[in-house]
């Protein structure tokens, strides 16, 4: 079986069917039987329903698995471990009692853990009074470390991964506080960091730190083997900001009724109207483009960027939205062809996954 780097939209959807969607719920049905384990309830309940509600976060993400030549099921099975604990995190501060920064910054030491092979467990619970998950989040971050360990170069990346959980850590923590404490902690945060900002607004440069894209397509390199330090550095500065920008602005976007209902802090809702947020997604679309014309296979992530859009303007909740149609065509024509073609790819696996999972 080839294992080359998929060129065109065809190639890459085949391989998705016939490799990434079989082996990421064969990767899922293993954690949502230890999430079913969990033996207290509202870390059960969390763990189950993020997998449930949030699995085309780990089937999107696993195409970068395909950047890994034949060692590309080692890949599918961290980038699912590593998203399952982030919407995991998620669910848990979301729909959490808790609203203690510190709870938050110790649950998140896990998805830093998970990226050092040295590092041994933490207590993450620690701070909260529902604890005892079966070990379900440290076989996670174990997983995860069970693979970086296996990486000749893993030097290499070590410090772009740093950097990127480092900024996603950050802004869980910032975002899910008291809400009148969330947008002066972001605020005050973008303010420290303009200098890698590139004059994004507060809530765009959080969108930017707020995606596992970066850190998914920085370990499939170096599970091939062929990473340098200067690859690194490209790989880096060009999924982040803008690609992992639009990445987070599109999931933001379409979530927009469910975050008002539970009161969630959404960064579309800053835009100062729908005239506005579309200029603003069609300049991401456009920019995540440009961003990674200097990378080895600019193709396939061209064709990244072209997926998240098609992947999200294919999930229902989009036809709910004010404009949602309108939308839908604006950013379909500013992304292209490709990005039409896995429009319709998209919504043909969101149906295959509810049949599948129903």
């Amino acid at each position: 079986m080839s294992h080359r780097v998929p060129k065109t939209a065809l190639t890459l959807m085949s391989a998705v069917y016939r490799r990434i969607l079989p082996e990421v719920t064969k990767e899922l049905a293993f954690w949502s039987r230890k999430a079913k384990a969990i033996p207290n309830e509202e870390l059960r309940i969390q763990a189950v329903s993020s997998i449930e509600t949030k699995r085309f976060h780990c089937q999107g993400g696993a195409v970068f698995a395909l950047l890994s030549g034949h060692r590309w099921r080692e890949a599918v099975r961290f980038i699912v471990a590593y998203q399952t604990i982030s919407d995991y995190l998620d669910n848990l501060c979301d729909r959490s009692t808790s609203l203690d920064p510190d709870d938050f910054r110790l649950l998140h030491r896990s998805m830093q853990d998970a990226l050092d092979p040295d590092a041994s467990p933490h207590h993450y619970y620690a701070l909260r009074l529902d604890q005892h998950d079966g070990e379900y989040l440290a076989d996670l971050v174990r997983t995860c470390q069970a693979t970086l360990r296996q990486l000749e170069r893993y030097s290499v990346i070590q410090p772009k991964l740093q950097f990127l959980e480092g900024l996603y850590e950050d802004l869980q923590v910032h975002k899910h506080v008291a809400v009148p404490e969330r947008v002066p902690r972001l605020t005050d945060w973008h303010h420290h960091h303009e200098d890698i900002a590139k004059g994004l607004e507060w809530y765009e440069f959080s969108a930017s730190a707020g995606s596992t894209l970066g850190i998914f397509c920085l370990v499939s390199y170096a599970l091939r083997g062929t990473i340098t330090s200067e690859q690194s550095d490209v790989i880096t500065n060009s999924y982040f900001p803008y690609v992992q920008g639009l990445h987070i602005l599109l999931d933001y976007y379409i979530d927009q009724t469910e975050d008002v209902e539970e009161g969630d802090l959404n960064f579309c809702s800053h835009y100062k109207d729908q005239a506005h947020l579309q200029e603003r997604l069609g300049f991401f679309a456009e920019q995540s483009i440009a961003a990674v014309q200097a990378m080895p296979e600019r193709l396939f992530h061209e064709m990244v960027s072209q997926g998240l859009v098609g992947l999200y303007f294919a999930d229902e909740k989009v036809k709910t939205l004010p404009n949602g149609v309108d939308m839908t065509k604006l950013l379909l024509r500013k992304s292209g062809p490709r990005a039409r073609f896995f429009h319709w790819n998209a919504q043909l696996i969101y149906w295959w996954s509810k049949r599948k999972f129903s």
